[in-house]
């Protein structure tokens, strides 16, 4: 019940951030996004757990970073091009693969998962009495 509770709670997290993100900054949100959001924050904190919060924070961005893009090019993939909802269109971006993924959301990205990564970590040490994580940079 507890690892449930964990689960629930990062997924209502990372789904609620995400979402509140996009419609800060594009003024407007899919309930997609909600779901993608709350696995990405999942992923954050599993990561964690499984390395023991001993991998150095640049590695576990970029695990993270991996497992967010591969996860909004498969919700792409489902969300625009076979259920036609059109929920974004990276194609005039530079760096771009069939408009569902690109390098500069990539960068962005990578902020919010770093963010994401450390939240997780603490928020489950003092909720659900964790791991203490221990982050470093190299």
């Amino acid at each position: 019940m507890k690892k449930l509770s964990e689960y629930l709670l990062l997924w209502t997290l990372g789904g609620s951030f995400y979402y509140a993100f996009e419609v800060f900054f594009r003024g407007f949100s899919h309930w997609s996004m909600f779901v993608l959001g709350g696995f990405c924050l999942i992923f954050c904190a599993q990561q964690g757990i499984w390395t023991h919060w001993s991998a150095p924070l640049w590695k576990q961005v970029v695990w993270c970073v991996i497992f967010v893009v591969s996860g909004e090019f498969i919700t792409g993939i489902f969300v625009n091009k076979i259920m036609h909802w059109n929920v974004w269109d990276y194609t005039g971006m530079p760096f771009q693969f069939m408009g569902q993924i690109c390098l500069p959301f990539a960068v962005i990205f990578s902020g919010l998962c770093a963010a994401g990564i450390l939240m997780s970590g603490y928020l489950l040490h003092f909720l659900y009495g964790e791991e203490t994580p221990h982050f470093h940079v190299l």
